[in-house]
């Protein structure tokens, strides 16, 4: 006697909730992908203004102490 297999397929409505969460999966991953493309993308700009804006900060810090030093004094090695 052959018996009839109970596979987990769903019919009606349970089928469109599938669909559903695949839909909101999909939007997850694509916001997820968004999110690193934004980071990476802020990360690399923050490292250029790192890379060239670090000395002109310092020579902007030093002028701004007590005493007053000249930007000659400042960048004199003595």
């Amino acid at each position: 006697m052959a018996s009839r297999s109970t596979s987990s397929k769903g019919k009606g409505k349970r089928g469109s909730k599938g669909s559903s969460a695949a839909a909101e999966e999909e939007t997850e991953w694509a916001a997820w992908r968004m999110s690193k493309e934004w980071t990476t993308w802020t990360m690399k700009k923050a490292k250029v203004v790192a890379h060239y804006g670090f000395i002109p900060f310092i020579i902007y810090i030093g002028m701004n102490s007590e005493p007053k030093p000249q930007l000659s004094q400042l960048l004199s090695p003595i």
